[in-house]
């Protein structure tokens, strides 16, 4: 008896929910076929990873011999499925929703191609990447660990990739690609921004490249830095619009700084240093500073003879 009364629980909460998809909003769409499937994206980004950098990642699929045959099996792999994605969420796109499914498809391939034939761009910019890393990280032992353990380096790699479709106006999968380098190194920069050549991220955690950023060449930027909107209280109808700064060539940002607004440009060869907090432009050359602040620490009850060994100066109480 006990388990027929189950079973009929179970089918007024099935009903009950099925009854709740009805209602029409955006939670209730059934279009999942129209969806892109994100670990197959994430499948694409790694093996793109093994295309930029074919000594770095070892191959456990395909037993070839020949670079030339292994990396022509591994594109037209990345190729096929990045189309089939494309493909896939065109159809979310307005202009497609009285396409048929071949036009669909070519505008598809045309994009893979397109985006293929921009890896040695996207290879030259990396080069460059790596370099300014190297030269900027005195902890680094070689390039090899910063292509296989820097978080920042993947998390620009991964950038690179994604702003390339975001130009060529894939939607939604260039943002799946970020993200998920977010979930993976914690930081988290929008595909849209424009970063020129030389970046360097030093640990990287905690920051944030907002999607209308324009960063310069050689712009070094560490931990907890916001590269953020001065405000996005009308939501929406920011949405194009300038929001976020502009970083011109050789300047280096220190951990915990937050530069926000679409008006701010911070000039050439600055400095901005830790847990700065800026809303206004910055001339070339300048150095941003907070003011040292007074640090105050109880003692306890250590002696007077103790507390002058610790030779506190008179910004300590």
């Amino acid at each position: 008896m006990r388990n027929f009364e189950e079973k009929d629980v179970v089918r007024d909460i099935v009903e009950n929910i099925l009854s709740d998809y009805k209602n029409g909003r955006d939670i209730d769409k059934m279009t999942v076929f129209h969806q892109p499937d994100r670990e197959a994206i994430i499948d694409i980004v790694t093996k793109l990873m093994r295309i930029f950098f074919p000594g770095f990642y070892r191959d456990k699929v395909y037993r070839f011999y020949s670079v030339r045959n292994n990396v022509s099996v591994l594109i037209e792999d990345v190729m096929y499925n990045m189309q089939k994605q494309i493909a896939i969420v065109l159809h979310n796109k307005c202009e497609f929703e009285c396409c048929d499914e071949d036009d669909i498809q070519k505008t598809a391939q045309e994009l893979t191609f397109e985006f293929f034939q921009k890896v040695p761009k996207i290879r030259e910019y990396l080069n460059t990447d790596l370099q300014a890393t190297f030269d900027g990280d005195p902890a680094a032992n070689g390039k090899d660990e910063i292509v296989l353990c820097y978080p920042g380096f993947l998390a620009t790699t991964i950038y690179r990739i994604a702003h390339e479709l975001f130009i060529l106006k894939v939607p939604l999968i260039p943002r799946i690609m970020t993200e998920y380098a977010h979930s993976k190194t914690g930081i988290d920069i929008h595909p849209g921004a424009t970063i020129g050549r030389y970046f360097f991220i030093d640990h990287g955690t905690g920051i944030v490249v907002g999607s209308t950023t324009t960063i310069g060449e050689h712009v070094k930027v560490y931990q907890g830095v916001t590269l953020g909107a001065l405000s996005t209280r009308e939501g929406q109808k920011l949405h194009g619009k300038k929001r976020h700064p502009t970083i011109e060539d050789d300047v280096t940002i220190y951990s915990g700084a937050s530069i926000l607004g679409g008006a701010t440009v911070i000039g050439s060869n600055s400095v901005i240093g830790s847990n700065a907090f800026i809303t206004k432009a910055v001339e070339k050359n300048s150095r941003v500073s907070i003011q040292n602040q007074k640090l105050y620490c109880r003692p306890g009850e250590k002696t007077q003879a103790e507390l002058k060994d610790l030779n506190l100066n008179d910004g300590w109480y």
